[in-house]
């Protein structure tokens, strides 16, 4: 398993554009994502602050159905 990086929320928020999330709604400091693949529709919470907690890296991972090493070769 490889190690998490040190990712702001904007970093975030980048590579799940790249993966065909889109930006639909902003709500204080958190961004909801959005993609639709054939029938699934996967939503995605994202904070935009300087640095991800561990923990809501993972979160936001699982969210987007995304392992550690996707999210490597996406940086």
């Amino acid at each position: 398993m490889s190690k998490l990086p040190v990712i702001s929320g904007r970093e975030m928020i980048r590579v799940l554009s790249k993966i065909g999330f889109v930006i639909v709604g902003r709500k204080g400091s958190h961004v909801r994502l959005k993609r639709r693949r054939d029938k699934e529709i996967l939503i995605v919470i994202v904070p935009v602050h300087r640095e991800l907690a561990k923990g809501t890296l993972r979160s936001v991972l699982r969210q987007a159905n995304l392992t550690v090493e996707d999210l490597l070769r996406l940086l």
